[in-house]
């Protein structure tokens, strides 16, 4: 394991859905001379670009982005994989001179990497048939016995729940954070994010999410487990659903998800909370020109 005096810095910035995290890391980005690794369980989907709302190549801004558009939507991804190609990528970006930036909202795949969790192998198959036996009611019974935490879990899917009991008792968690690191936290007001949802909402369904979605059930099919997020569409292009009732399911999904975002993040002490995105960019500026490995670098 590398010593703390080597370890690179890391600034992480988290959030809720539609709260303008992205535009802020790419901000924080120019301002440092970084690149940024996407921590979001959705964008690592090729050909999932408008329902997922991921940055666009005119959003990135000439920012090298990492760990978007990895694997297709029928290849299983996990966060232990995610822990191993961001670690990867952190030392190679910081190999180069720059700054990694991890952003996103996939409060897993960021606590795997900031909190080095230890994945063991991967589950027994006679567990896994037992557990695919069980009833949803006994599933979620021993989701409480086992004191797993819900809040990013979609409790709806069996395949969720049984992978998550699955990985209880094969990872352990550090309990220190990762050395020379800094997590920072955009929080917006209730009313701002609604709106902020609404709004891109608004701007998926005229970019094209439908058809993005018909042509992914047609490679793929609607129960394939990427395309959760798509399913609201599903009534629509089968005629049985308006247009507005897709919006309000959209809008619902992402207040649904937010919700869930909040409740992990907050639980995290390590998080500093910003409302205000200039004074986040400010305190990110001001770690790197604390470093003691470059003391000749400074950014305004």
């Amino acid at each position: 394991m590398e010593s703390q005096s080597r370890t690179p810095p890391l600034i992480v910035i988290v959030g809720q859905t539609a709260s303008g995290k992205t535009a802020v890391a790419i901000e924080v980005a120019k301002k440092l001379d970084g690149e940024i690794i996407c921590a979001d369980s959705r964008t690592v989907y090729k050909q999932m670009n408008i329902g997922t709302a991921k940055p666009t190549f005119e959003e990135q801004q000439g920012i090298p982005h990492h760990l978007i558009d990895i694997v297709n939507p029928d290849q299983p991804f996990s966060a232990a994989e995610f822990q191993r190609l961001a670690q990867k990528c952190i030392h190679e970006i910081s190999s180069r001179g720059k700054i990694p930036i991890m952003v996103g909202g996939t409060g897993l795949y960021i606590d795997s990497v900031l909190y080095n969790f230890h994945f063991g192998e991967q589950a027994d198959i006679v567990y896994r048939q037992e557990l695919e036996q069980m009833n949803d009611e006994q599933l979620t019974t021993l989701l409480h016995t086992k004191n797993i935490d819900m809040a990013n879990l979609n409790t709806k899917n069996r395949r969720h729940v049984i992978r998550a009991i699955e990985r209880e008792g094969s990872a352990h968690v550090d309990k220190e954070l990762r050395f020379n690191t800094l997590i920072l936290g955009l929080n917006l007001g209730k009313e701002e994010l609604i709106q902020r949802i609404t709004t891109r909402t608004n701007q998926i369904l005229s970019a094209g999410f439908l058809d993005e979605a018909e042509k992914l059930a047609s490679n793929y099919g609607w129960e394939c487990e990427a395309m959760t997020g798509y399913r609201v569409a599903k009534e629509y292009l089968e005629g049985t659903a308006t247009l507005d009732k897709v919006k309000a399911a959209f809008i619902q999904r992402d207040k649904s998800l937010a919700k869930r975002q909040r409740t992990w993040f907050k639980r995290n002490p390590h998080i500093l909370w910003f409302e205000d995105p200039t004074k986040l960019i400010s305190k990110a500026v001001d770690f790197i020109n604390s470093q003691s490995l470059d003391s000749s670098r400074t950014i305004a």
